[in-house]
């Protein structure tokens, strides 16, 4: 069990970094034979739900099915077929689907261990793509958390598989553009599906970019304000959000690349134009990326800076109040000190004026009105 101190230090940590940027990965027991397939995410789903998206120019059809066997009449005709499979949890179910297609054992293991980093594999009779899905979420503070989860892709001869984590609508622009007749989907092959589906992916990241973007503006108007503790919270929460951003596209960028460049035969030519402008895409996020994380180190200076100032102006007041009175003290030391006139006419004589005091108070009041008026005249306050 969590001692009371673990339980305090982790409490702390969600306060400064909010609960949706704390993201932990099980990992499988070291020793297991590759290929070995065991999930190691979160269970997101109660059951592993399965949909064929079956489609050609004249018809799209949606069909629910409970066992991949069911998937056979479409994938047998002419026309294009995307199982779209949502649940990585049961191992069991999702072992026929890997097994019904005969899918290489490192695919399966890649699918289920959700903490691998973006990438593109090509196999002898499939091309894997592994994608970070990212998105901004409203949570229960009216803050927007960043929602991950592990997006793979099964490009095939003549069918295309989806597998998420969740049921998050992530593809819903897609089938949205199905519909249509007139959509490029419905003409080109199962490799412009699987482009559609990796473009759309990296569509939410400018999305996400933008979010993160406004952010950094709208905490640099308030470090300019006033800085307060709460904003380097949020720096850092932004930083953390970035890095993990940037682990997530960087790796991407190469796999994409190595499609255009390489002769897959999976991939036709018409689809690698495309491919090209996926790729751009992702260089734009990653510039935008970089950019956005010179502006949140900025933020932490700007922040120091902001810190500095306060304290510069604090300093600055209690110097002029301290040089003020330093003469002030001066003087009022010189007079109290206990030396008898009467004993010496070099003693203080002017302890005994008829106006000695007011004397005293009137110069304590001239030196400090001409030292605040030289001051102001040097623009110090």
């Amino acid at each position: 069990m969590m001692n009371k101190t673990s339980k305090k230090a982790a409490k702390k940590i969600q306060s400064i970094f909010g609960s949706g940027h704390l993201r932990r990965h099980n990992r499988k027991p070291p020793g297991q034979v590759p290929g070995t397939a065991i999930h190691t995410g979160i269970k997101r789903m109660d059951e592993v739900l399965m949909t064929v998206h079956d489609f050609d120019e004249s018809h799209y059809d949606i069909i629910p099915i409970q066992k991949i066997e069911k998937s056979e009449p479409y994938l047998q005709n002419k026309s294009k077929t995307w199982i779209q499979v949502r649940g990585l949890h049961d191992i069991e179910k999702l072992k026929t689907v890997w097994n019904y297609f005969e899918l290489h054992p490192l695919i399966q293991e890649d699918i289920v261990s959700t903490s691998q980093r973006p990438k593109v594999e090509i196999y002898p009779n499939a091309v894997f793509i592994v994608l970070r899905m990212i998105k901004q979420q409203e949570g229960e503070n009216g803050d927007l958390n960043v929602h991950t989860e592990q997006i793979s892709i099964v490009l095939g001869e003549n069918y295309v598989l989806s597998f998420q984590e969740s049921d998050d609508p992530i593809f819903e622009p897609v089938l949205k553009r199905l519909e249509l007749t007139t959509t490029r989907l419905r003409k080109f092959g199962p490799d412009y599906l699987a482009y559609a589906l990796a473009d759309n992916i990296v569509d939410h990241y400018f999305y996400s970019l933008d979010v993160i973007n406004e952010n950094i503006e709208k905490i640099e108007e308030e470090i300019l304000i006033e800085p307060k503790e709460e904003q380097l919270q949020k720096i850092h929460a932004l930083r953390r959000d970035l890095i993990y951003f940037r682990k997530s596209v960087w790796s991407l960028r190469d796999g994409v690349n190595s499609l255009i460049r390489d002769d897959v035969s999976l991939i036709s030519k018409d689809v690698k134009v495309f491919l090209r402008d996926l790729y751009d895409h992702i260089v734009q996020v990653v510039d935008s990326m970089e950019t956005n994380r010179e502006m949140v180190f900025g933020l932490f200076d700007m922040y120091m800076s902001g810190l500095s100032n306060r304290m510069n102006e604090v300093m600055k007041v209690l110097t002029i109040i301290a040089t003020i009175f330093i003469p002030l003290t001066f003087i009022a030391g010189i007079y109290g000190m206990n030396f008898d006139p009467g004993a010496s006419p070099l003693n203080m004589p002017e302890l005994s004026w008829y106006y000695g005091y007011p004397f005293s108070i009137g110069l304590m009041l001239i030196l400090t009105g001409g030292m605040v008026y030289y001051f102001k005249r040097k623009g110090w306050f």
